[in-house]
């Protein structure tokens, strides 16, 4: 049983997929920055200048805090404002996968392209005798 998990785990899919989920894993947060910490702000600017992340409104009476995390302590909180830094986060992640995948895919047609035809097979044997008798007879 451990020589077939040692096979399955040294398997190029399994590798390529765990460098995948790591890197993804890194990328996410260099996305969660980029959003958190420079998109929302501008936005936030836009809006009025209040970080993006506290709007909310209160489900109950006793909600009357201003921001999100001493609102959620006062009781259950309608956070519209964290869920669109989510959603934003997601459209931009989605679109540089996007420009990522694009990228690969052109660059798989360029060596497509560029690879050398492959060469064209000899005709079978009898059909290259019978050219052989047909040029002979030409010849005559």
């Amino acid at each position: 049983m451990l020589k077939e998990f040692q096979e399955f785990i040294s398997k190029g899919n399994v590798m390529d997929l765990a460098v995948g989920v790591i890197i993804g894993a890194a990328f996410g947060k260099i996305v969660d920055s980029l959003v958190n910490d420079i998109i929302m702000p501008i936005v936030g600017a836009i809006f009025g200048g209040l970080d993006f992340n506290n709007y909310f409104f209160g489900l109950s009476s006793a909600v009357n805090a201003t921001s999100l995390a001493e609102a959620k302590k006062q009781g259950a909180v309608f956070a519209y404002g964290s869920f669109i830094t989510v959603v934003l986060n997601f459209i931009i992640l989605a679109f540089i996968i996007f420009l990522m995948v694009k990228a690969v895919n052109n660059m798989r047609r360029r060596l497509e392209r560029e690879k050398p035809a492959p060469a064209a097979a000899p005709p079978p044997a009898d059909v290259q005798l019978l050219t052989e008798i047909r040029d002979l007879l030409a010849r005559r």
